[in-house]
């Protein structure tokens, strides 16, 4: 007798991570969840991934993209050959454990507000460490500025049980995000111009302003080795992060808000840019510089605007009314309880 429960979809891009799958996807089959598809969607990788998967996967579903769209090109078109009722976006370098998907669904069945969850995302190398990438959930500063419960700036924390609360955060980690299918559509999806990097602090961002929750749930588990695309010194990296999150702040903030805030941040980056500098690390400074000229092309050539209608960041979920750097950099405070 088929399941009841909601289906979910785990779709995992993939782009020349044939390493990675080999390593990661036999935890993902041990999924206990009854109602789960797998599917590859493949970024027009050329280190014989598909040939591979065809060969030792026969069962799992892939979807093949002729070129590489990135991470949200990538998947707002695979998502369109996906018909669950939820998806699961899951990097290739997350390794899961057997009953990761039934505390989520649980938590966004209970209420039909929660639209965007993550679980407790640890460290691969160190498991009883948060993960960079999103740890117990994305949080911003009132600067835009992204950080996490577990992991502020370079600062990750140790799990001790800290963050036991199932609640509302303001993004997601796109390492392992679930959303519900219907939001996904009602939202839009990713918006395919940010390519890779803060395009899921976007999507969450949205979804906030849809009337929808993002939630942390406590209970799921999973171990995340990071940098398996891009490294974190990787000067694409610095351009992208820099570039986009100036974008999502045009994009959802009201006019008025958006203009001090962007006018701050860039001065901001620029101290950052000087720090970098006298680091040595002038490929970065560089890439600071470009993606303040990206920001700028971006901004006159409006590729897209925000649809749902604006609010103040302080009204959202998940935003501490503070900047972070100057708690972090200036008064020394490391953590997330401590700011």
């Amino acid at each position: 007798m088929q399941s009841q429960k909601p289906s979910v979809g785990v779709v995992i891009l993939n782009y020349n991570g044939k390493s990675l799958l080999e390593k990661f996807l036999p935890s993902v089959l041990s999924t206990t969840y009854p109602n789960t598809t797998i599917y590859i969607a493949d970024n027009a990788s050329t280190d014989g991934s598909r040939s591979w998967l065809a060969a030792t996967y026969p069962n799992i579903k892939c979807i093949t993209l002729s070129q590489n769209l990135g991470f949200a090109g990538g998947y707002n078109l695979a998502l369109k050959y996906v018909e669950t009722d939820y998806f699961v976006l899951l990097n290739s370098d997350v390794e899961v454990e057997s009953g990761w998907i039934e505390p989520v669904v649980e938590l966004m069945e209970s209420n039909p507000k929660i639209g965007v969850c993550q679980p407790k995302l640890l460290s691969y190398a160190e498991k009883d460490s948060f993960e960079y990438a999103g740890a117990a959930g994305g949080w911003i500063d009132v600067f835009g500025y992204p950080f996490a419960k577990g992991r502020v700036f370079d600062t990750v924390e140790k799990d001790r049980g800290q963050f036991e609360e199932n609640e509302a955060i303001f993004w997601a980690s796109g390492a392992a995000l679930f959303i519900k299918r219907k939001i996904w559509e009602e939202v839009g999806g990713f918006d395919g111009y940010l390519f890779a990097h803060q395009e899921e602090i976007d999507l969450c961002w949205r979804t906030q302003l849809a009337g929808y929750l993002v939630y942390y749930c406590k209970d799921s588990k999973v171990y995340h080795v990071g940098g398996g695309t891009l490294q974190k010194s990787n000067p694409k990296k610095t351009y992208l992060n820099f570039r986009n999150s100036l974008i999502i702040l045009a994009k959802n903030l009201p006019v008025g808000q958006a203009f001090g805030k962007i006018f701050c941040r860039l001065l901001l980056d620029g101290v950052f840019g000087v720090k970098l500098f006298f680091g040595g690390h002038f490929r970065d400074v560089w890439a600071v510089i470009k993606a303040h000229f990206g920001f700028y092309k971006w901004l006159l050539g409006k590729k897209e605007k925000g649809s749902f209608p604006k609010k103040s960041l302080e009204s959202l979920q998940g935003v501490a009314n503070q900047s972070i750097v100057w708690e972090y950099f200036i008064k020394g405070k490391k953590t997330f309880s401590e700011i």
